[in-house]
C-alpha cells in the first residue's frame, strides 16, 4: 500500500502544481486589471467586470486547496479518472482532463458503481489527504471475481472514517463520501418543487447543499444571473454550514434566515412562540389589509384649515367620496393615494373658485388654484393624516404600540391573542420578517420623485452625448464617405455606454432588493416555516424551482408544518415531488434507539431513519439536586471532542453561568460560537447541528416548554455523533425511563 501512496502523491503533486499555476495566472491577470486607467467609462466598466470575474476564480482556487483530489475510478478498459473539487486540464496536452469535477456527468460511477452495476468500473479509490499531502487510499473492487467486492455501503470504510472524526465547529462537505441515494437527490432535475423528508442524520443539509453546488455547474448561466438563495433556522445555524459552499468552490449563494430577508431588517428581538404562532398564520394577511384600511380615515367632524389666511371646511362626506375614488383605483395605499390626493384639493378647489366666484375663472386659474392648494403645507399635513404615506416598518410599529388598532385589524381574535403582539417599538422578531414583507405588497412604494429624478438625469445625460457628437461634426472635415462616430451611434446610445455597470454578484445585488426573484430556493429545516414564512419564499421564487428538506417529526415552531401536502397545496396543488432520506449516517444505533422511543410516543407519520453504525457508548441518565452543579462538572470533564448541553429555555443563563466558571472559554448566548470545545444551546438553537457529545439537561422541561415539547426532545436526543448523557432532577418523560442508570 505504501506504494500506492506514493504513486497518488506523485499525481496529487501534479494537481496542486497546476492549481498553482492557475493561481499565479489569475494573479498575473489580476494585477494588470487592477493597474489599468482609462477616462473611458466604458473601458472602466469592461476593467471592473474582468477584475470581479479574476477575483471570483481567485477566490475559488483558494476554497478548493483543502482536498482537491479525493477519489479516483479505474474502468475495465484500462482508463483512469481522477475525481475532485473542481476540473483541471492540461493546457499543453490539448486541454486533456487531469480531474473531473465531482459534479460532471463523468464523475457519477464513482458514487453510484456498485458490485452489482459497476457501470464500467473495475475499482474505486478514496485518497484521503491532508493538505497536499496523502494519507492512506482506501480501495473499492467491484469486480465480481474480486473476493472483496460487494460493499452496499459506497466507500465505508471513508464513509465510517468521515462519521468517527472530531467535529470542530463547522460543518464539512461530503464530496469524498456521497451516497447513492444522496447523490439522486443532489443530481435531480432543477424544475418544480422537490421535497426531501429524512429523519435526523441523513445528510438532508449536507444533500441541499451540494445540490445548491451541483445546479450552480449545470445552469450556470442562469442561477449566476438570478442567484440561488439557501434559508436556514437560525444565525448559528448559517454560520455552521457557510464553509461548505465555498470549499465546493461556489461563492455567491445568498445564505438567510427568514428574518433576514426583508432588505435592512436584523430580526434579532425576542418573543414568545405564542406570539410568533399568531403572527405566522395566514389570517394574518387579513389583519394587515384591515391596518392599511384603517388608516384611510374619514374624520367624523368637519376638519377646518386655513390656507392663505382663508378658513376653509373639509367635510366628512368629501372625504368619504376621496376615499372611495382612491379605493377603485385598484392602486396600493401608497399609490393610491395620489388619487385621494388628487380628490382632497378638487373639493378645496371648488371652495375657493365659489368664493371668488367661478363664473370669473377660466381652466388656467383653477390649474393655479389647485397647484397652490397642493403645495401648502396644512392642506399637506391634513392630507398626511387621513391618508399617510406608509412604511411596512411604520405600520407594524403604529399597529404593536396602539390597543385600538390592534382590536380594529384583529377583530375575530380573542383579548389573549391581541395581547400577545402588543408591544413597544424597538427591534424586530423573525416572525416580523413576513409580515413587514407582506405589507410591502399591500402599501407598495411611492416611487414618483425618484422615477422623475432618473429620467431627468437620462435626459441631461442625452442632452450631453449630443453635444459631444454635434461637436465631432463641426470639427470633422474627412472625406465624406468615411463613416465617423455620429454616422454609426445616436445619443441615446453613446450615453447608454457611459453608464456604469453593475458587477455585483446576483447574491449581492438580492440582498438589497426585495423583489428579487431567484433561480432556485433551498430551504432546510422547511417544516419550521409559518404560513406567512412560505407566502414571502413563494414570491422569491415565482417559477416554484426549489428544493425543501426538512421531517415533519422534528417539526418544534407552533406555527410549524404537519404535512408536506398542506403546505403546498395553496402554492403547487400536487405537482410536487417527493423524496426520502432513510439511513441515518450521524446518530449511532445506541442513541436512535432511546430516539425511536420518542418517535413512536410521539406519533409522526414517518419511520425512524436505520443507523449504519454503532459506538459502544449506551446512552446514559443520572438524577441529581443540583443541575447546574453537575453539568458544570461534566462540561468540565477531558472528553473528546465537541460537548453540547442541550438546555430548557428557562435555564439558559443559571447553567450557562455555571459551565463558564468551570469552562471559561466555553460558548452561550444566542450566537455563541460553535468552535468552542463546549457550548450551551437552547433546542431551537441547536435545529441541523451536530457534536461528538451531548448531554441534555432536564428533558421534562423541554417537554413542557411547549406544546411540541416531544418533537424538541427528538431533536435534542439526536444531535450526537458518539455519545449521550441526560442530567435530571424532575422524573423522566416515559419515552427515556429505559435509559441506563449512571
Amino acid at each position: 500500500m505504501s506504494n500506492e501512496i506514493d504513486a497518488e502523491q506523485e499525481y496529487l503533486t501534479l494537481l496542486y502544481a497546476h492549481l498553482d499555476h492557475l493561481r499565479t495566472e489569475t494573479d498575473t491577470r489580476l494585477a494588470a486589471a487592477l493597474r489599468e486607467v482609462s477616462s473611458l467609462p466604458q473601458a472602466m466598466s469592461l476593467r471592473d467586470a474582468t477584475i470581479a470575474q479574476l477575483s471570483s476564480q481567485r477566490a475559488q482556487y483558494d476554497a478548493v486547496e483543502n482536498g482537491l483530489c479525493f477519489g479516483r475510478i479505474d474502468f475495465t478498459d484500462d482508463t483512469t479518472t481522477y475525481i475532485g473539487r473542481i476540473g483541471l486540464f492540461d493546457s499543453d496536452d490539448d486541454y486533456e482532463p487531469l480531474q473531473l469535477d465531482w459534479r460532471a456527468p463523468a464523475a457519477r460511477p464513482f458514487y453510484l458503481a456498485t458490485a452489482a452495476a459497476p457501470q464500467g468500473v473495475r475499482r474505486r479509490r478514496h485518497i484521503r489527504t491532508s493538505m497536499r499531502k496523502v494519507t492512506a487510499v482506501d480501495d473499492e473492487h467491484l469486480d465480481l471475481r474480486d473476493p472483496g467486492h460487494g460493499d452496499t455501503v459506497t466507500g465505508e470504510t471513508a464513509l465510517l472514517a468521515a462519521l468517527n472524526e472530531t467535529r470542530h465547529g463547522v460543518m464539512r462537505d461530503i464530496v469524498e463520501t456521497i451516497q447513492a441515494e444522496q447523490d439522486e437527490i443532489i443530481r435531480a432535475g432543477l424544475n418544480g418543487v422537490l421535497v426531501v423528508q429524512g429523519g435526523p442524520g441523513t445528510g438532508k443539509t449536507a444533500v441541499a447543499l451540494h445540490r445548491a453546488a451541483y445546479l450552480l455547474y449545470t445552469h450556470r448561466e442562469l442561477l449566476a444571473r438570478r442567484g440561488v438563495l439557501i434559508v436556514g433556522p437560525n444565525a448559528t445555524f448559517l454560520k455552521y454550514i457557510g464553509q461548505v459552499l465555498p470549499s465546493l468552490g461556489e461563492t455567491g449563494v445568498l445564505l438567510r434566515t427568514v428574518g433576514d430577508l426583508f432588505p435592512g431588517v436584523r430580526a434579532t428581538r425576542a418573543e414568545s412562540q405564542a406570539a410568533a404562532e399568531v403572527k405566522g398564520r395566514l389570517s394574518m394577511v387579513d389583519v394587515l389589509r384591515r391596518a392599511v384600511a384603517d388608516r384611510q380615515v374619514v374624520p367624523d367632524e368637519p376638519i377646518t384649515l386655513v390656507v392663505e389666511r382663508v378658513e376653509m371646511t373639509l367635510r366628512p362626506r368629501e372625504v368619504a367620496e376621496a376615499r372611495a375614488r382612491a379605493r377603485r383605483s385598484g392602486r396600493l395605499h401608497n399609490h393610491a393615494r395620489e388619487v385621494f390626493a388628487r380628490e382632497i384639493v378638487d373639493a378645496l378647489a371648488r371652495q375657493e373658485a365659489d368664493r371668488l366666484g367661478a363664473e370669473f375663472l377660466d381652466a388656467a386659474d383653477l390649474a393655479d388654484i389647485r397647484r397652490e392648494l397642493a403645495a401648502d403645507d396644512e392642506v399637506v399635513a391634513t392630507i398626511d393624516d387621513l391618508w399617510p404615506e406608509l412604511t411596512p416598518q411604520r405600520l407594524l410599529e403604529d399597529l404593536y404600540a396602539d390597543e385600538d388598532r390592534l382590536a380594529t385589524a384583529m377583530p375575530e381574535h380573542p383579548d389573549a391573542e391581541r395581547a400577545l403582539l402588543r408591544r413597544d417599538p424597538g427591534g424586530w422578531t423573525p416572525a416580523d420578517a413576513p409580515l413587514l414583507d407582506e405589507a410591502a405588497e399591500l402599501l407598495g412604494v411611492d416611487d414618483r420623485e425618484e422615477r422623475a429624478r432618473e429620467a431627468q438625469r437620462r435626459r441631461d445625460a442625452e442632452h450631453y452625448a449630443q453635444g459631444v457628437l454635434d461637436i465631432l461634426q463641426l470639427e470633422d472635415e474627412a472625406d465624406p464617405d468615411i463613416l465617423l462616430a455620429y454616422d454609426l451611434i445616436d445619443a441615446r446610445e453613446l450615453a447608454e455606454r457611459q453608464e456604469d455597470a453593475d458587477h455585483r454578484t446576483a447574491a449581492e445585488r438580492a440582498a438589497a432588493d426585495r423583489d428579487w426573484t431567484f433561480g432556485h430556493v433551498i430551504v432546510d429545516e422547511a417544516q419550521e416555516l409559518s404560513a406567512m414564512a412560505w407566502r414571502v419564499l413563494m414570491r422569491r421564487c415565482p417559477s416554484r424551482s426549489m428544493t425543501l428538506v426538512g421531517d415533519v417529526a422534528q417539526t418544534g415552531a407552533l406555527a410549524g408544518a404537519d404535512s408536506w401536502a398542506d403546505v403546498l397545496a395553496p402554492y403547487v396543488e400536487d405537482r410536487w415531488r417527493r423524496t426520502e432520506l432513510t439511513v441515518n449516517y450521524r446518530t449511532p444505533a445506541e442513541i436512535m434507539a432511546v430516539a425511536a422511543d420518542v418517535l413512536a410516543e410521539l406519533g409522526a407519520p414517518v419511520e425512524p431513519p436505520e443507523s449504519v453504525r454503532e459506538t459502544g457508548h449506551a446512552p446514559w441518565a443520572r438524577r441529581t439536586s443540583d443541575l447546574a452543579g453537575a453539568a458544570a462538572a461534566e462540561a468540565a470533564r477531558d472528553a473528546p471532542g465537541s460537548l453540547a448541553l442541550l438546555v430548557p429555555e428557562e435555564r439558559v443563563a443559571e447553567i450557562g453561568a455555571a459551565v463558564l466558571a468551570e469552562v471559561p472559554d466555553a460558548a452561550v448566548g444566542e450566537r455563541p460560537d460553535l468552535e468552542s470545545r463546549v457550548v450551551v444551546l437552547t433546542v431551537r438553537q441547536a435545529k441541523g447541528l451536530e457534536f461528538d457529545s451531548v448531554l441534555l439537561v432536564e428533558p421534562a422541561e423541554i417537554v413542557a416548554e411547549s406544546p411540541r415539547g416531544l418533537n424538541d426532545l427528538y431533536v435534542a436526543l439526536t444531535r450526537a455523533t458518539q455519545r449521550l448523557g441526560v442530567l435530571h432532577s424532575a422524573d423522566l418523560p416515559p419515552a427515556l425511563t429505559a435509559l441506563r442508570s449512571a
